[in-house]
């Protein structure tokens, strides 16, 4: 079963002291039919570095996208609920293009990856696991890694998947942080120019 997450924001009042601005259930939601069992709540987003603190009380308006703002960030929780197995076995990167353009991500597929959903992101993603344990899936199997509560993770760029082949929901906090590649230039690594 999904969560709601408590989400307190800070502020200053106009004479400089802290208090709360905000203090609430997060509302910036997304759960798909074409992704079943998988939940994403934002939290925050910035879009600028370095980034505004004394802005808008809010920043999570407007279409849900998988990436963080150009120069920005986006903080984010995914939740995973266990794969069935004869559902996955059923769907394709088509399945998976068609989830992520609901992100304004169908690019970012992996045509053809290892499990339905792999994609790239042009961003460097900081995870901790908060519960439960989850398969991050890479290009090789070999690369494949179990990832348990309180584990790190740190996703620069790089073709992946998340599967949950447990049997408990897995919860991920996220904070993507708008990247670039300028080694991988020529070599099929995204870039920008």
């Amino acid at each position: 079963m999904h969560k709601e997450y408590r989400r307190v924001v800070t502020g200053h009042d106009e004479k400089g002291a802290a208090i709360i601005e905000s203090d609430e259930i997060a509302t910036q939601i997304l759960e798909r039919p074409n992704r079943p069992g998988v939940r994403l709540t934002n939290f925050w987003r910035s879009d600028q570095t370095p980034a505004e603190y004394d802005g808008a009380t809010e920043t999570c308006t407007g279409p849900f996208i998988l990436h963080p703002p150009e120069n920005g960030t986006m903080f984010r929780c995914v939740e995973f609920l266990p794969e069935d197995p004869e559902v996955m076995a059923r769907l394709s990167s088509e399945d998976g293009a068609a989830a992520f353009a609901e992100m304004g991500a169908g690019a970012n597929i992996v045509p053809g990856g290892r499990h339905p959903w792999m994609h790239r992101t042009d961003s460097v993603d900081y995870g901790i696991v908060m519960n439960g344990e989850i398969w991050m899936v890479m290009d090789e199997e070999k690369d494949d890694v179990l990832l348990k509560a309180g584990d790190v993770v740190v996703q620069r760029g790089t073709n992946h998947a998340w599967a949950n082949r447990g049997t408990e929901p897995c919860t991920i906090m996220f904070v993507l942080v708008d990247g670039v590649s300028q080694a991988g230039k020529g070599k099929g690594i995204p870039s920008r120019d």
